[in-house]
């Protein structure tokens, strides 16, 4: 493990959770020194990949593991039946409730926000904590009782958690900012139906309720008592009224689409009358038959995606194509301003060369001292003026290939 650990530059224990995470096996402790002695058991083969499993793991997350490949769902025999354990605690169940114990501040009757993330999918308030996973706990285990496995959406598969509307009279479309007024997990919880993910939510339900500011606090208007009116000196409470969504105590079940690109949801609500604990073998067979339903659609939108990716490819391909084509111009352009701004430094060289040998002519009827002087000003004129050579000239100039070499060359093209 710490030779393997070296390569990633992480440490042995680092490694070994990776392992753990991706259901690896590997060498239990005292591995090496039975197996100098000829006592090492035989290693473990890798076990079969079940749905949910994660699949990749890179340090700096960069890498993107390619999509999972999705198998049509299977019905499942009509022998197999959807039972719910009494007994078993689901392990997505089994401690969740200290950790939504472990809240944020909230107001009284508020619904929980954990500070923990990476928790199973259940909305509720402190009063209806244990009916909330108690419902989660029999639906997970009915799922489960016919080979459907439920689990938080394993980090290298591309899954979201879809907006949840809590309001049990679902009147007007929330505003896209409520959402973040209500505690949300880190990853969707979902249940593979074959190979294909459905989100999985347990929501408790929100109604209006009218509350009075009583004193400070608000408190429900049907738990206000008003002071006795009887009483001669009574002091009267200054209070008003006000409306707000607080959770009602009943539950619903949202079952979603998980992938971004298909939008479809079911869901089942408790009433005061009935309960969904009665209605978990029908829901399970429903979320079943919807799942033909989601796949179809899935393969829809993953063949209008796919249109859409070759569609956006081509308009890229033609604008790089129309680009390229502006600089080709361009370059000719440039190249040809630049052919005359040289043409035209040289003939001014010329000018002034005219100029110079028409000084030296004149200095040769002068005296010698003053000749040398003037020849002396003259050498440090052509100095400063630099080369008169009119190949230095041409060299410099940039031919259009020299300025840009296009990527879709003529030939090519014919």
């Amino acid at each position: 493990m710490s030779k393997v650990a070296v390569r990633f530059d992480v440490s042995g224990s680092y490694m070994a959770r990776v392992c753990e995470l991706l259901n690896v096996p590997r060498p239990e402790r005292g591995y090496w020194a039975k197996l100098a002695v000829g006592k090492a058991p035989e290693p473990l083969p890798l076990p079969e990949a079940r749905p949910g499993d994660q699949l990749y793991w890179s340090k700096d997350e960069t890498f993107r593991p390619p999509p999972k490949p999705r198998q049509a769902p299977r019905s499942r025999s009509a022998s197999r039946r959807v039972t719910i354990s009494k007994a078993r605690i689901h392990p997505l169940i089994r401690g969740a409730k200290a950790h939504f114990e472990n809240s944020r501040p909230i107001d009284d009757g508020a619904y929980l926000k954990p500070f923990k993330q990476l928790l199973v999918d259940v909305t509720t308030s402190e009063a209806c904590l244990d009916k909330a996973l108690g419902l989660a706990n029999d639906l997970f285990n009915a799922f489960e009782s016919v080979g459907h496995r439920v689990v938080i959406a394993p980090k290298d598969e591309a899954l979201r958690r879809a907006e949840i509307d809590e309001r049990e009279v679902r009147k007007e479309k929330r505003d896209r900012y409520h959402r973040l007024r209500l505690w949300s997990p880190y990853r969707p919880t979902v249940v593979y139906i074959g190979s294909l993910p459905v989100g999985l939510a347990v929501v408790e339900m929100s109604e209006d309720v009218v509350l009075r500011h009583v004193r400070g606090k608000y408190v429900r208007d049907a738990d206000y008592i008003p002071p006795n009116s009887s009483r001669r000196f009574a002091a009267q409470d200054h209070t008003w009224t006000t409306n707000q969504e607080l959770p009602a105590g009943r539950m619903r079940i949202v079952a979603y689409s998980p992938f971004w690109r298909v939008d479809w949801s079911i869901d089942w609500q408790e009433t005061k009358k009935s309960s969904l604990r009665s209605r978990l073998k029908p829901i399970v067979e429903a979320v079943e038959s919807s799942v033909v339903e989601l796949a179809a659609r899935l393969d829809e939108a993953d063949a209008k995606a796919e249109a859409e990716r070759l569609e956006w490819m081509a308009a890229a391909e033609k604008r790089k194509r129309e680009e390229d084509q502006q600089q080709v111009e361009r370059s000719f352009q440039e190249s040809r301003d630049h052919l005359g701004e040289i043409i035209q430094q040289w003939a001014n060289v010329m000018n002034v060369e005219h100029f110079l040998a028409g000084v030296a002519e004149s200095a040769d009827v002068l005296p010698e001292r003053d000749r040398d002087r003037v020849l002396a000003r003259l050498n440090r004129a052509r100095e400063f003026l630099g080369t008169q050579d009119p190949l230095d000239f041409f060299l410099s100039w940039k031919t259009p290939d020299e300025r840009y070499t296009s990527q879709y060359p003529r030939d090519a093209e014919d």
